[in-house]
C-alpha cells in the first residue's frame, strides 16, 4: 500500500516536473513567441508555479538580441536582473531623478523590469540605481555615452541614427592641434587654449574662416569636434576653417555671472587679436563664429548679440538665455548675425521655455535663425550629433556668405576710437571699391538719433568723426551701410 503511494507521489512530481520542462522547452523554441512580446511572457511568468519562473526567466533572457527590449518602434522595457531591495532609472528622460522611475520585481525571481514609451528617434543617457545609492551602468546594454560625470547607457530607438562623422577615420586626412597656456589680463588667470588647423595647412586657402568653441575641451573630448572637422574636409563639405577649443576656469562666473564682462573683454581684446596675428583669418565677422552648450551656449549668444562685429554666427546648444541677451536683441536695431539654435524635449526643464522664447523673439525680428528641437536630453550625446550641422550651415560650400567672401575680407575694414568716449569719437573705415557709405547712430530704443554720414566715396580709407553734444550719457549702437553688406557696433559715450 505505502509502496503503491510512493509511485503515485513519484509520478505525479515527475508529471510537475515534466510540466514545467514542456513550458520551458515551449517558450525556449518560440511556440508562443515570446521574443517578440513582452507582455506575453509577463502573463506566462505569473501564470506558471513559482519553481518554474526562473527557468522562464534565463529562456526569455537568452533569446534577446539586444537590451533594453523594444517593441512596436516605441515601447521600451528596461530590465535588470540581481538581488535588490529597490531598483530605479534615473534619466534625461526624468530629469535624473532617482524616486520616480522605479522597476518592478516579477515575484519568484530575481528579475526587475520598467515599461515607457519614447518617440522612435529618441535617444536618451541614463543608469540604474540599485538600493537607492548604487549607480551602475545598464549591464546588459553595450551602448554607452561619454558625459560631463562618466559614461552612462544609452537608450537608441530604432529611428535614432548614430552620427558616424563623431568616429575617427584612421584612412583619412587629420588636421594637427597646437596647445598653448593663456594668460588673461582680463581675468587675471591662465588656461590651455587648444587650436586645429586643417588638414594641408596653410597651403591650402590664402585665408581661413574661425570657430571658437567654449567648454573647448569637452568639444573635443566628448564630442569629438575634431574627428568631424577631418570628416568634412575630406568630405569637402565646408569651407578651410581654423578652431580654437576654449576651456574655462570658473564656469559659471565667466560663462553667465559676474565675470561674464570680463570674459567677453578676454575673447575680444585678447584671444581675437592673438588669433587675428596668428593665423591668416577673414576679418569680416561673417567668417566669424562661435559655439557652445547650456551656459556656453550663453555666452555664445551674449558675445554674438553684444559684439556683432567680432562674431556674425552663433550656435547655442540647449543654452541658458539670460534675461539682458534678450533684452538687447528687443531693443537694438537689427544685427547681422545669424543663430543656430536646438533643444532637446528631455532638456533641463528651465531651460525649454527660455529657448522657445528667444526663438519666438529672433523670428519677430526678423533674423536669419534654424532652429531644432530632438527627442533628446541635456546631453553631449545630444550635442556631438549636431555640430557638423552648425559647421556645413555656417561653413558650407554653398554658403551665402560665400559671394561677399573676397571683397569683404580683403580690404573692408572699420575701427573707432576711443571707446569709452567723452566728446567725441572717430570712425576709421577702409573700402576696397566704390560705394556709398551710411553711418547711422541709434539709442537702447532703437530709435536712430544721428545720421552723420551718407556719401559716395572711391576706394581708400576715411576718417568720420561725431560729437554727440545734444545726447545724454549711455549706450548706443551704430550700423555702417556699404553697398549690401553691414557693420554694426556698440559705443559708450561719457558726457
Amino acid at each position: 500500500m505505502h509502496d503503491s503511494l510512493k509511485v503515485i507521489t513519484t509520478v505525479s512530481f515527475l508529471t510537475r516536473k515534466l510540466s514545467w520542462l514542456a513550458v520551458i522547452l515551449g517558450w525556449a523554441f518560440g511556440e508562443i513567441g515570446y521574443s517578440q512580446n513582452f507582455q506575453a511572457f509577463l502573463n506566462r511568468v505569473y501564470s506558471v508555479p513559482i519553481e518554474a519562473k526562473a527557468a522562464i526567466v534565463d529562456s526569455f533572457l537568452a533569446v534577446q538580441e539586444s537590451f533594453p527590449v523594444i517593441e512596436k518602434d516605441s515601447i521600451v522595457y528596461f530590465i535588470y536582473t540581481g538581488e535588490a531591495s529597490s531598483v530605479t532609472i534615473p534619466s534625461d528622460a526624468n530629469q535624473w531623478d532617482t524616486n520616480v522611475d522605479r522597476m518592478s520585481r516579477i515575484y519568484g525571481t530575481n528579475l526587475w523590469y520598467l515599461t515607457k514609451q519614447f518617440e522612435p528617434d529618441a535617444r536618451l543617457d541614463y543608469k540604474f540605481v540599485i538600493n537607492s545609492s548604487n549607480w551602475i551602468l545598464d549591464p546588459r546594454n553595450p551602448n554607452t555615452c561619454l558625459g560631463g560625470f562618466g559614461p552612462n547607457s544609452e537608450l537608441r530607438m530604432p529611428a535614432y541614427r548614430f552620427p558616424t562623422e563623431i568616429n575617427y577615420r584612421p584612412d583619412i586626412p587629420h588636421g594637427t592641434f597646437f596647445d598653448t597656456t593663456f594668460y588673461s589680463r582680463n581675468l587675471q588667470n591662465s588656461r590651455q587654449i587648444r587650436v586645429y588647423l586643417p588638414p594641408g595647412y596653410p597651403q591650402i586657402s590664402d585665408s581661413f574662416g574661425v570657430v571658437i568653441f567654449h567648454d573647448g575641451l569637452e568639444f573635443v573630448n566628448l564630442a569629438f569636434a575634431n574627428n568631424v572637422l577631418d570628416y568634412l574636409f575630406w568630405q569637402k563639405s565646408i569651407e578651410p576653417i581654423i578652431a580654437i577649443f576654449i576651456p574655462p576656469v570658473n564656469r559659471t562666473a565667466e560663462y553667465a555671472g559676474n565675470l561674464r564682462g570680463k570674459f567677453t573683454d578676454f575673447i575680444g581684446t585678447e584671444v581675437l587679436p592673438w588669433i587675428f596675428k596668428k593665423y591668416p583669418i577673414y576679418t569680416n565677422p561673417a567668417w566669424h563664429v562661435t559655439i557652445g552648450a547650456s551656459n556656453g551656449g550663453n555666452i555664445s549668444l551674449w558675445l554674438a548679440v553684444s559684439h556683432p562685429e567680432w562674431f556674425g554666427k552663433v550656435a547655442a546648444f540647449s543654452s541658458n538665455v539670460q534675461t539682458d541677451i534678450s533684452s538687447l536683441l528687443a531693443t537694438s536695431p537689427k544685427l547681422p548675425v545669424q543663430f543656430y539654435l536646438d533643444l532637446g524635449t528631455y532638456d533641463i526643464a528651465l531651460l525649454i521655455p527660455l529657448v522657445r522664447n528667444f526663438k519666438s523673439l529672433l523670428d519677430e525680428r526678423g533674423y536669419s535663425i534654424t532652429y531644432h528641437e530632438w527627442h533628446e536630453g541635456h546631453s553631449w550625446g545630444n550635442w556631438r550629433a549636431h555640430v557638423d550641422e552648425v559647421l556645413k550651415l555656417f561653413f558650407g560650400k554653398a554658403n551665402e556668405v560665400e559671394s561677399n567672401k573676397n571683397p569683404v575680407v580683403s580690404d573692408w575694414r572699420v575701427s573707432h576710437y576711443p571707446n569709452p568716449f567723452n566728446s567725441r569719437v572717430t570712425f576709421n573705415i577702409a573700402l576696397p571699391a566704390p560705394g556709398r557709405i551710411i553711418l547711422r547712430v541709434y539709442n537702447l530704443q532703437g530709435r536712430e538719433v544721428a545720421n552723420i554720414s551718407s556719401q559716395a566715396v572711391q576706394p581708400g580709407t576715411y576718417q568720420i568723426e561725431w560729437r554727440p553734444q545734444t545726447l545724454g550719457s549711455g549706450l548706443y549702437f551704430y550700423q555702417i551701410t556699404y553697398g549690401n553688406l553691414r557693420w554694426n557696433g556698440k559705443l559708450l559715450y561719457l558726457r
